[in-house]
């Protein structure tokens, strides 16, 4: 293995597989772009919507939470990156898995203007209220980028009573695992009903930092 290409003795390089094509999304993005009755949830930090990438995708806003947004804020940032990898349109550089469908964006991460090192944050008590409203709204599916900070036994009832509610009312929910390099899991990637990813690396293995089941 060199860097990232592989070779095989007495042939020429091999070029790694795309970032789409390690998990199969192409085959399905060739079928389909999605469809606007299709309603998936991000809780997540607010979205630049006038990005030119995100130009005709079907977003809205949960009521009551404003489309305001930092361009050089963290938040804003890592909302508008995970909305791009749902919505953007197809012509773009890294084009959306479904910009057919309609997005419902409740923002959760507070905005700050000025840089900051830490990643966004919030309570988990604040995730779970984010993640009625946006079943309330319509949301099918929910992709929740919000992760708890490491791993802990600890209960946490209002959001274990959320994704009852989502398990109730047939609500897919995928979670990130977190990017903490822990080992073990939370309230949320326990809940049986949630779907827990990490993140790879080009080789189909786990990243340094990715948080991993026990």
């Amino acid at each position: 293995m060199d860097g990232w290409t592989l070779r095989r003795p007495g042939s020429e390089r091999i070029n790694p597989p795309s970032p789409l094509e390690l998990v199969h999304l192409p085959t399905l993005m060739q079928r389909t772009a999605g469809r606007a009755d299709v309603a998936v949830g991000l809780i997540d930090g607010p979205v630049a919507s006038g990005h030119p990438d995100l130009e005709g995708a079907h977003i809205k806003v949960v009521s009551g939470y404003g489309p305001s947004c930092f361009q050089s804020s963290p938040a804003c940032g890592h909302g508008t990156f995970v909305i791009g990898i749902l919505s953007a349109k197809r012509g773009s550089a890294a084009p959306g898995i479904c910009p057919g469908c309609t997005l419902i964006l409740r923002p959760i991460f507070p905005e700050r203007a000025e840089p900051t090192i830490h990643p966004p944050s919030a309570a988990p008590d604040e995730l779970a209220k984010a993640i009625i409203e946006a079943v309330d709204a319509g949301a099918r599916i929910l992709n929740l980028s919000a992760a708890l900070a490491g791993s802990s036994t600890a209960r946490q009832e209002r959001l274990e009573d959320a994704l009852d509610v989502c398990r109730r009312r047939g609500v897919i929910v995928v979670a990130a695992a977190g990017n903490q390099a822990k080992v073990g899991g939370t309230a949320i990637t326990r809940h049986p009903w949630v779907i827990p990813v990490t993140a790879y690396d080009r080789r189909g293995r786990p990243s340094g930092v990715s948080n991993l089941g026990g």
